[in-house]
Formats: C-alpha cells, structure tokens, sequence
C-alpha cells in the first residue's frame, strides 16, 4: 500500500515537472515571436509566403576619414576655385575618358575599336505615352523607370502614374529594365518606407538593372528636405540601399556631382554603385560611377519631347 501511494506520488511530481517544461517552451516561442515582429517588417501584404525585410543598421560613432593628400579642383559661383581634400577609402574612378566618344547623339566608350558601354533613358510620367518598339530601334539597350516620388511639401508617397505602362512596355520591347525613386524621405523610417513601396510595386517584374535612390535638393522653392543634414541624408541612402539589397535587387545612388562632392559622405556610401548626372561633353566626377546621365534633353523615336540619356560603362 505505501509503495502505491509513493509512485503515485513520483507520478505526480514527473507529471508537473513535464507541465512546467512545456509551459516554459510556450513562454520561450512567444517571446521570440513577439521581438521578431518588433524587429522586422513584413513584405508583400499578400503574398502566400510572407518574408521579412532588414533594417540597415546605422553606425552612430564619430569617425574621421582618411584622407590621401590629393585635392579635387571645382568650380564656385562665389569664391570661383576652390579644392576639396580627397578620401583615401572612396574607390577612384579608373575610366579613360579619351575612350568617350558621342555618335548620333549618343555618348559611348570604346575598347579595342568597340563599344562596351550601352545606351540608356529615364522616364517618368511626364514622358507621356512612349512607343517602347520604336525606343528600342532608336539602339536604346536599357531603361530606369520612375516607381514613384515623396511630394517635397507634404512628405506623400506617390506612385507613378505611367509606371506600369512604362515598366511592361520597355521589359515587352526587349530593353534591359531598372527602376528608380525620387526622394524627398528626411529620416532613415522614411527612406525605408519608400524603399518598401518600391520593393511592392516591382514583384510582378524581372528587372536586372540597379533600383536607384535618387534624392535630390529643390530649388527656387521651399521643400521639407531644405535643412536636412549629412548625417541623414547618409542615413537615408543607407536604409534605402540595405532595404533593397534584402530584396535581391542592386541598390544604387543617383546623384548630381556638386551635391555628391558636397553634401553626400561618400565614404559612408562607398559600397553602392553611383550614377552621376553632370550634362557635360565629358564628366569631371574623380570617385568611381557606373552610369552617367549626361543630357536632359536627348531626342528618341517613340518619346515626345526631351527625355534624359544615359550611358552604361559595364554593363549588369
């Protein structure tokens, strides 16, 4: 009779410890699944196989750069020449420029007696309706279609009102495909808002060239992006260009050279590929870039109106 009351009594003990243990598991599981949801952000709402996007993680220690004794000559308005010290870490740009040369209208750069580079446009919705067949037997290789735009007043993200048209015209007509935005985010949250809006709209559609931030500064009229810092514009590339990478995509940075060589820390942003816009007869931008927009008022079969040319020194 004792020893029956004494396994019962083991019993009990055995059954309770195994209620503790699998109630500490549950505690364990909903922790984990509780911080994960604090920390990551779901993608495609709709998708049947959510994923989870990465937030850059922002560096916040005071660094100096280093710098390699050289200096970049640059132009003024007020103080005429002026020379800004060059970063050490910041990849040069290795292109020979006496290889550049322009046929047609179009800029292309030779090797061995051949072209290498490709011929790109941007387009947004104020193109118009584009004929995508006839852009494509212009010789034009590449298209960057604008997504979408942050409104530089009220901070709204918008959607291109062509970017559907516009992305399957030019994918159907046979052109290589990118993607860009038009930036006005003044936080790292914003950048990372508008990368995932970016990141939405192209589900559908297999592009190989870069998705592109381009944040620019507004002129001649007040915008929400007048006072923002370095330290958050930088900010800002990052978040957006980590968001996109997680994605699968090639991030990259669009910029004009006065505000990459003054506004822009560039040893932050380094490991980006850069396309610089300077509408020039040859570019004067020292660090590397891989694309360069140099006109705003190239003529295409199919496109009314000015629309910007781009060439492609390595093609992706």
């Amino acid at each position: 009779m004792a020893d029956n009351r004494r396994r019962i009594r083991f019993r009990s003990i055995a059954v309770l410890e195994a209620v503790i243990i699998l109630f500490l598991i549950i505690a364990l599981v909903f922790v984990a699944f509780i911080r994960g949801r604090r920390d990551a952000v779901p993608a495609n709402a709709g998708s049947s196989e959510p994923q989870v996007r990465r937030r850059a993680v922002i560096e916040k220690e005071e660094s100096f750069y280093q710098m390699d004794g050289r200096k970049i000559l640059m132009h003024d308005s007020t103080y005429g020449e002026i020379f800004v010290p060059v970063y050490g870490d910041v990849p040069v740009s290795t292109l020979d420029l006496s290889k550049l040369t322009v046929r047609n209208g179009y800029a292309y750069y030779m090797e061995n007696g051949e072209a290498v580079s490709t011929t790109g446009v941007d387009v947004s919705e104020f193109q118009g309706d584009i004929d995508w067949t006839q852009v494509k037997q212009a010789g034009i290789d590449f298209a960057f279609i604008r997504i979408g735009y942050r409104t530089y007043g009220d901070g709204i993200v918008t959607y291109d009102n062509a970017f559907q048209r516009n992305i399957e015209g030019a994918l159907a007509a046979g052109l290589k495909v990118g993607a860009y935005f038009y930036s006005q985010a003044t936080t790292a949250d914003e950048a990372v808002e508008e990368a995932d809006a970016v990141i939405d709209a192209l589900a559908p559609y297999d592009i190989t060239y870069p998705v592109v931030y381009d944040w620019e500064l507004i002129h001649h009229d007040n915008a929400r992006t007048d006072d923002v810092s370095v330290e958050a514009l930088a900010d800002c590339c990052v978040s957006f260009c980590e968001r996109v990478k997680d994605s699968g995509y090639t991030p990259m940075i669009y910029q004009n050279t006065g505000t990459a060589m003054h506004k822009l820390d560039l040893p932050r942003v380094k490991d980006y590929d850069f396309w610089l816009a300077e509408y020039s007869d040859s570019p004067s931008y020292y660090y590397e870039f891989r694309i360069w927009q140099y006109s705003n008022t190239g003529r295409i079969p199919g496109i009314e109106g000015d629309v910007d040319l781009n060439i492609c020194f390595r093609p992706y």
